[in-house]
């Protein structure tokens, strides 16, 4: 065994020796996670359910938020080899990954230790041997290897390599494709889980204020991003943030009609528009926001603009309620559009939650012609009905929660353009 490999060996058991006396002394009941252990089986309890539903004795979840959900796991470490291993004869989880990360799976991981499978780091970066195939030994070792096993095929973190090692591994298996199972499973928040974002949502206005308030001519892009970034990390007095799923779109002046471009270094000119989408981060749960500043006064056009997305928005807000189906409020988005003769051929929502890069996005609805999702109680979505024309483009959104009585926002924050004259 090398050095590094005694060291990390040592932390792991020093890991598990602190953790167990934490808990002895009742200070430390559940690692690092702000969730009950008994949520955690509840989600794990419900996972497994729709893995019936489907057919599936085996689970291997790759996707890094839904990790996170069924676990509590929280690491930098998904641009390595990483699984949660969910069988329905298990009571829970098993977290696999690299054996120096096995120290934070320990931290934050609500299951016993003995739960916690790392692999060696012979296996990181190695032409020889690959982390899929020490998994496949597992899979045999456990009985698992003619199992009805669900993988997240289109999933940005399941790779066709790793596919490729399992199924050569496993060729008694039958592997069916998992893909959204667990995101299904996330649509749905507990009241713990909407406080959190409620949260988020205050640091999500705070960073946006703090963004406009920096914007003047003169002032550069990338200056203005930084003090959003500042507010986003720092949060609240009552709330600290953290790192967001990805940057925040921001684009000035003609490279606002083009939706997904970053800032550049450049000062902030005279009548210049600067479009801002953004979001506050608490415990990986994100909550988007999204606003324009014009940097001198903003002409009439723009203003009517702004004021039929705002009225838009607004009608579709009015209009949440539990049993109504997604399709139902991109209607009641289009009356109001249409009303100004405007088209728009994109959605304008869509779920959110658990953020790992490169999205918060949970992937399973969105509010367009044809989506018959019916919303329910703890559901939660980010809704933007942008319009970029051919010179510009023009936004304010809104993050919000289904509830008995319709949409609860989590943001306070004004709909209108704001201008620094």
């Amino acid at each position: 065994m090398c050095i590094r490999d005694s060291l990390i060996s040592a932390r792991c058991r020093l890991a598990k020796i602190g953790l167990e006396w934490l808990r002895k002394a009742g200070i430390w009941e559940h690692g690092m996670s702000v969730f009950e252990k008994a949520e955690y089986g509840q989600r794990v309890a419900r996972t497994k359910a729709r893995m019936q539903d489907a057919g599936i004795d085996l689970l291997l979840v790759a996707s890094p938020a839904n990790q996170n959900y069924l676990t509590g796991y929280d690491g930098w470490s998904f641009y390595t080899p990483q699984m949660v291993v969910l069988a329905l004869e298990e009571e829970e989880p098993i977290w696999f990954g690299r054996k120096m990360d096995a120290v934070g799976a320990h931290m934050t991981a609500y299951m016993d230790g003995s739960q916690i499978l790392p692999y060696p780091d012979g296996y990181v970066a190695s032409r020889e041997r690959h982390p899929m195939q020490f998994l496949v030994e597992v899979i045999k070792q456990r009985g698992w290897d003619k199992a009805r096993i669900g993988v997240e095929m289109d999933d940005y973190y399941y790779t066709a390599r790793w596919h490729e090692i399992l199924t050569a591994g496993l060729p008694n298996a039958r592997f069916l494709d998992a893909f959204l199972l667990v995101n299904w499973v996330r649509m749905n928040k507990s009241p713990r889980e909407i406080e959190i974002m409620m949260q988020a949502g205050e640091i999500a206005g705070a960073a946006m204020q703090a963004a406009i308030d920096k914007a003047e001519v003169g002032v550069r892009q990338c200056d203005v991003i930084a003090e959003l970034y500042k507010v986003t990390t720092s949060g609240t007095p009552e709330h600290g943030g953290t790192f967001p799923c990805k940057p925040p779109n921001a684009m000035v002046g003609e490279y606002c009609a083009a939706p997904h471009l970053s800032w550049t270094d450049a000062p902030l000119r005279s009548d210049e528009l600067f479009y801002i989408e953004m979001g506050g981060v608490r415990h990986r749960y994100h909550t988007p926001l999204s606003r324009c500043v014009y940097l001198g006064t903003p002409p009439e056009e723009m203003t009517r603009l702004t004021g039929v997305i705002a009225e838009g928005l607004e009608a579709v807000l009015d209009s949440v309620k539990p049993g109504i189906l997604c399709e139902d409020l991109e209607v009641a988005w289009k009356k109001v559009i249409s009303r100004h003769g405007i088209e728009k051929d994109s959605r304008i929502c869509y779920p959110v939650g658990i953020g790992y890069p490169p999205t918060c996005g949970e992937l399973t609805c969105s509010l367009r012609a044809g989506d018959r999702t019916e919303l329910e109680p703890g559901m939660t979505f980010h809704c933007i009905p942008a319009l970029w024309l051919d010179d510009y483009g023009l936004v304010i959104s809104e993050s919000f929660v289904v509830t008995e009585s319709g949409a609860k926002t989590f943001a306070n924050f004004p709909r209108v353009l704001f201008s620094k004259s």
